[in-house]
């Protein structure tokens, strides 16, 4: 299984109704190696539905998207980015076979991977990729208080900033956009994974 950690900005919160707006994802192997990085813009769907609340959150104007690729365009092209990490040739219309292995993962990624799928829904894509999740605060989640309990400190919150602090690892650049953030998702996951292999099991 593969993993594909991925940060959305979307231009409000209903994936029913609003849409996502940039992706960053990193491509990672099976055991954790970085295969590549990818990042777009995306013109929205439905102009009318883009929220200034939003805006103020990830400061990408409507303005600034006008040149941005559509999702016709985006979602084939993201497919084939991840194919061509594998040296394998895609498919136009369908890359379900090819992709089914590959596991969304991130932060609080139920939230994302809705707004990734309703995205496939309003072209009529089929979704090429796993059905299966990994998600960083359902992890930290489990694992913080086992560590806590066996007296190691562990951070009070399971934002990424506070995660990030706590394995001492912060963005590779000032900019905050969804590729940094992927970036940085996907460096907590591989210190939860050194983390997680210190755990031993106890006979009963």
């Amino acid at each position: 299984m593969e993993y594909l950690v991925i940060d959305l900005e979307m231009s409000g919160d209903d994936p029913s109704y609003h849409d996502v707006i940039e992706i960053g994802a990193v491509a990672y192997s099976e055991d954790w190696a970085e295969l590549g990085r990818y990042q777009t813009y995306i013109y929205p769907e439905n102009e009318e539905a883009f929220s200034k609340p939003s805006e103020a959150v990830h400061g990408i104007s409507l303005q600034q998207l006008k040149d941005a690729p559509v999702l016709d365009d985006v979602l084939p092209e993201f497919e084939a980015w991840i194919l061509g990490l594998r040296h394998k040739k895609p498919d136009p219309f369908d890359n379900s076979r090819l992709l089914r292995h590959t596991m969304i993962a991130g932060l609080g990624i139920v939230n994302d991977f809705a707004f990734l799928k309703a995205a496939y829904g309003i072209i009529n894509r089929k979704w090429p990729f796993s059905y299966r999740m990994y998600d960083m605060q359902s992890l930290t989640h489990a694992l913080f208080p086992i560590f806590q309990a066996a007296g190691e400190p562990m951070p009070q919150r399971q934002s990424l900033t506070a995660i990030a602090a706590f394995f001492g690892l912060e963005r590779e650049t000032d900019e905050h956009n969804a590729l940094e953030d992927a970036v940085l998702t996907g460096r907590c996951f591989i210190a939860l994974n050194k983390m997680m292999a210190r755990l031993t099991v106890s006979p009963a």
